[in-house]
């Protein structure tokens, strides 16, 4: 962040990662915007190499609607995934807070407010998160305990006495009404103060895409700062993005390679090699029941398609780095 130090302190950076979503980002610029007004901040609207129109299309936009000039375009030379296109916006502008926003968001009115507002409210609170809700107002999982080796298990058996069994393992909590400190939660959208920056560092961005918010979490919460979930915050989460994980697990297609290395990064960062296997077993352990229940008839769920074999991704070299085909060699 030693680029930005010499510049006058923002009180808000927010900072929206593009890759090929220009509709979103548009879309989600109406409803921030008119947020900002008596707020001293800046939006920082990072480009990861789309390869498409996006540019040009976002560009136009704000020519036309940008008149106080508060949006800064910044193109990437390539794509090095989520974590890395946020760490470029906020080194771009320094702030006391930096709010982290997927592109496929809509700011529900008064939220911004709400989020600083909460920021000063709980000084010990290192991270704000608002409510993600459905544009019909219902509410998002957004709120997680860690991922650990026997959430493996319950997700990958689908049985229910397995999740009661274990339920102080499940990732998810339910959609909260009230003041929340989860272990950690969702990057959709997320305030984040400077200190805890110049602490912990910026994200990792050995991390594609995934799992790189619950490791940060992770090291925020070993440096002493609590995470503070406020739902009077609304913001709409589309989940239309740039990530077809979500729905080829929806449909037990095989994801993309980079969710798996983002897995075993994750689990030998907090847990170890020793845990990263303990997960893969775990998860076997986990589909043994499952697929026994199916032979029973007592079940048709069926696995995520190669998620067998595609769990191992990266165990011996788990720190690697993975290298989208758009990246310049």
């Amino acid at each position: 962040m030693e680029s930005a130090r010499s510049l006058p302190s923002l009180q808000l950076t927010v900072v929206i990662v593009n890759f090929r979503t220009p509709g979103f980002v548009i879309d989600c610029l109406t409803t921030l915007l008119p947020e900002l007004d008596g707020i001293d901040g800046r939006i920082v609207i990072v480009d990861n190499r789309s390869a498409d129109d996006s540019p040009e299309i976002i560009r136009a936009w704000l020519a036309q609607h940008d008149i106080a000039g508060k949006v800064l375009f910044v193109q990437s030379g390539h794509n090095s995934g989520f974590a890395s296109g946020n760490n470029i916006g906020i080194k771009s502008c320094n702030a006391r807070h930096y709010l982290l926003l997927n592109s496929d968001t809509l700011i529900r009115p008064g939220a911004i407010r709400i989020i600083l507002d909460t920021a000063m409210q709980y000084p010990e609170a290192g991270l704000i998160s608002p409510r993600l809700e459905w544009p019909d107002g219902a509410g998002q999982e957004s709120c997680f305990r860690f991922i650990s080796p026997f959430s493996e298990m319950i997700s990958a058996s689908q049985t229910g006495l397995v999740a009661w069994l274990f339920s102080r393992y499940i990732v998810a909590w339910p959609v909260q009404t009230q003041i929340a400190r989860p272990q950690w939660t969702s990057f959709a959208c997320v305030l984040v103060r400077d200190e805890v920056f110049q602490q912990v560092g910026l994200l990792d961005d050995g991390y594609f895409m995934y799992f790189e918010d619950a490791e940060f979490c992770h090291r925020a919460r070993k440096a002493g700062w609590e995470i503070v979930h406020n739902p009077e915050a609304r913001v709409v989460h589309l989940r239309g993005g740039s990530s077809p994980v979500k729905e080829q697990t929806r449909l037990k297609k095989r994801v993309p390679r980079y969710y798996y290395e983002s897995r075993a990064r994750y689990y030998y960062q907090t847990c170890g090699w020793l845990g990263l296997a303990s997960a893969n077993l775990l998860w076997w352990l986990g589909r043994t029941v499952s697929g026994t229940r199916q032979l029973l008839g007592r079940s048709d769920k069926a696995a995520i398609e190669g998620q067998w074999l595609d769990i191992w991704t990266n165990w011996r070299s788990p720190l690697k780095h993975y290298t989208h085909p758009s990246h310049e060699q």
